[in-house]
């Protein structure tokens, strides 16, 4: 049975918990439910602290986890990401007072504060700079106003909360962070229940980001029709009772729908229609 880690609580836990379900795995009715067994699907799945799926995962006792890139970087783990999932997207940054550095080339015997120490120092290190890192559970902001530190790391959105505390982003994004799906470094990559579940997880992700279009098209516009909906190998394409028609059916990027609706229609094509992907395998 396939041991996995899930995050019980966060803003990784709401969205990894989705994902599941869409991808047909069962998941937990309540908050407080520390494991959950799948016997349809072979699978197991404990909801575990998101900064602690790394560190159970790199130990071999779970076989994969989903958690968030900084996390699995943080926390030193034996553990790699196999998977991008695409949500709890964030940008780490620097932030000081106006004035303090103009990049981390000038922290050097400056103090930083930051809730993510392993990733800081390891940033640091790789650019061979010498600083104090201080850990700090949270509100990292007051640190400087406080002088605990002359520097944050902290995650980055709009910057609004920096500047209400008098602070400015300083030098270029430590790391980029996102859900993903980790392993124990150096574990079999064809484990086929592995397999399987990442193609369950692909295929939620295809289906998010693409629609079923479906339309009506005169034989003489079909190529410039398909064009514009290619597909992902060739659209199909299935005549009509009325001589000259066409019925096509193609997936494109829900993000381009609207867009190839309008250019569709002025083609000549009627009756489009789009349709939600719920599950896919490509």
């Amino acid at each position: 049975m396939l041991r996995i880690a899930v995050p019980n609580k966060g803003s990784l836990s709401g969205p990894a918990s989705a994902m599941l379900h869409e991808a047909g795995y069962q998941q937990r009715k309540e908050s407080k439910e520390l494991v959950l067994v799948d016997p349809e699907n072979e699978v197991e799945f404990f909801y575990l602290r998101p900064r602690d799926i790394a560190i159970y995962v790199s130990s071999g006792k779970l076989d994969i986890g989903i958690t968030g890139r900084d996390l699995l970087l943080d926390s030193g783990a034996n553990a790699e990401e196999i998977l991008q999932l695409g949500f709890a997207r964030s940008t780490f940054r620097y932030a000081a007072k106006p004035g303090t550095a103009d990049g981390p080339a000038d922290f050097g015997g400056m103090t930083i504060a930051t809730s993510y120490e392993g990733v800081v120092a390891k940033h640091l290190a790789d650019q061979g700079i010498e600083a104090s890192v201080v850990h700090l559970d949270g509100a990292v902001e007051t640190a400087i106003e406080l002088g605990v530190a002359q520097v944050i790391a902290d995650v980055v959105e709009t910057g609004t909360s920096l500047r209400n505390a008098g602070l400015e982003i300083v030098g270029e994004p430590i790391l980029t962070s996102e859900a993903v799906v980790i392993r124990r470094t150096g574990a079999d990559a064809e484990n086929h229940q592995v397999q399987q579940f990442l193609r369950r997880l692909q295929g939620v992700l295809v289906a998010r980001s693409y629609v079923m279009m479906d339309y009506d098209c005169r034989v003489e516009h079909l190529e410039k029709a398909v064009a514009l909906t290619p597909g992902l190998e060739s659209p199909t394409i299935s005549p009509l009772h009325h001589e000259g028609w066409v019925a096509v059916r193609s997936m494109v990027e829900a993000k381009e729908a609207q867009r190839i609706m309008d250019d569709l229609y002025a083609l000549g094509a009627r009756a489009i229609l789009t349709t939600a992907i719920h599950a896919c395998r490509l």
